[in-house]
């Protein structure tokens, strides 16, 4: 599964806009005797649609996404809120026409003061007005504050990603060269044809580094070769069963990622003195990749499981636990590691 960069999702909130500016708000302007008040009173019908409108985009532009964006902000957002009242105030208070006598209020004590209804269409129309364009401009920053948060996170896993491979890199490097190493010290004919092996293996290092996937046959022609740089060494004691079957060799797969079991096959599971046998499988058949190792194990001083840890931890973050699953087992002196992976579905 390649980490790739992660773009803020683009969701249609601009239709619900269109769709709330220019087919809401006139359906709901209908209810009110707008025809008569633009026949007498153009002027402030304009007015108000301009008003209105410029709210509603103010408040998606501004108001909202300000209130993510740190506490300063917030506040200024909730001052604009109370601004935009006080206008509203302003503009209901404007007195169209002196109000009519209502001769069925004689002798009635109001506390709230009486309302036109044009006034009530001005407050009618800016809390709806209001609440639209905050719940809408709610609902998209909260998925954008989600999509950056899936940002943030890629870019983590992918520094992580980085981070076990530059600690891979250099591992397998020392340690193949010390075989080599150990080949020319004595004096073993195969140390010429070694060392080729070891320039092999470090060129498709170094050019792995540079990539996140590369062809499922270049790793396993880089197991190829290192098990064979690894029987160079070895005596008549130990065997090894290397089975490499590729179905689809050209699926892309994250350079060096199976070395380390193979490695540790030939770290414990060696003995000059002791006969051992190592079995390593590739398998992949419709895009299903299983990996096998089985290795006798043979004590030895300061093991340490940093490499089988950092591995599976790097399964962890390029695949999806339903895509891929790893058994690692032993019983009776025996390693087993059982790791199987989907490549069509990534």
């Amino acid at each position: 599964m390649k980490i790739l960069h992660t773009t803020l999702p683009r969701r249609p909130y601009i239709y619900l806009d269109l769709v709330f500016c220019l087919v809401v708000v006139p359906l709901i302007a209908l209810v009110f005797p707008v025809e008569r008040w633009f026949h007498n009173f153009e002027w402030y019908i304009i007015l108000a649609a301009i008003w209105f409108y410029g709210l509603y985009v103010f408040n998606r532009l501004v108001t909202m996404p300000w209130i993510f964006s740190g506490r300063r902000k917030m506040f200024m957002s909730f001052g604009i809120i109370v601004v935009s009242m006080l206008v509203n105030y302003l503009l209901s208070s404007i007195e169209l026409y002196p109000p009519r006598p209502n001769f069925l209020d004689i002798g009635i004590h109001r506390f709230l003061p009486r309302t036109e209804q044009y006034q009530q269409a001005v407050w009618s129309l800016y809390t709806i007005v209001e609440t639209f364009s905050m719940t809408v401009g709610l609902i998209a920053q909260i998925d954008r504050q989600r999509a950056l948060q899936s940002e943030i996170e890629a870019r983590r896993d992918k520094a992580e990603i980085n981070l076990y491979r530059a600690q891979v890199n250099p591992h397998f490097m020392f340690n193949t060269l010390n075989s080599v190493y150990g080949l020319f010290i004595t004096r073993n004919p195969a140390a010429i044809s070694a060392l080729e092996r070891y320039i092999t293996l470090m060129r498709y290092i170094h050019t792995s580094s540079l990539r996140e996937e590369a062809p499922l046959s270049e790793e396993a022609e880089y197991i190829r070769q290192y098990v064979a740089l690894q029987q160079l060494r070895l005596n008549e004691m130990t065997s090894v069963d290397l089975h490499i079957s590729l179905e689809n060799p050209q699926l892309e797969f994250p350079p060096m990622l199976l070395v380390t079991f193979v490695e540790n096959c030939f770290k414990h599971g060696v003995s000059p003195i002791e006969p051992s046998c190592i079995h390593i499988s590739m398998v992949e058949q419709q895009g299903q990749l299983t990996f096998t190792t089985s290795n006798h194990i043979f004590p030895r001083k300061g093991g340490s499981q940093m490499g089988l840890d950092n591995c599976r931890r790097r399964l962890n973050l390029l695949f999806p636990s339903h895509l891929h699953s790893l058994n690692i087992s032993s019983a009776s002196n025996q390693f087993n590691v059982n790791l199987t992976i989907t490549l069509h579905n990534k």
